[in-house]
């Protein structure tokens, strides 16, 4: 998924999900895009400061059920 498609998804309310079911892809109250790691909370951005780079491949990046 491209950094597009991902942000497109996040905002119609889909659930993305990187890598495994573990990492969530959400957008928070100031309108970030983040990916956390549901089971400790940490975080990290999905994209790079300058949001021209996903922090991961595109490939590991899908749509799922949130559990």
């Amino acid at each position: 998924m491209t950094i597009d498609q991902i942000k497109k998804d996040v905002d119609e309310g889909k659930t993305v999900f990187w890598v495994n079911h573990g990492y969530r892809v959400i957008k928070d109250s100031i309108g970030q895009y983040l990916i956390v790691f549901e089971p400790n909370g940490n975080v990290i951005g999905l994209t790079n400061r300058a949001g021209t780079r996903l922090n991961g491949a595109e490939a590991d990046f899908y749509l799922g059920e949130a559990a």
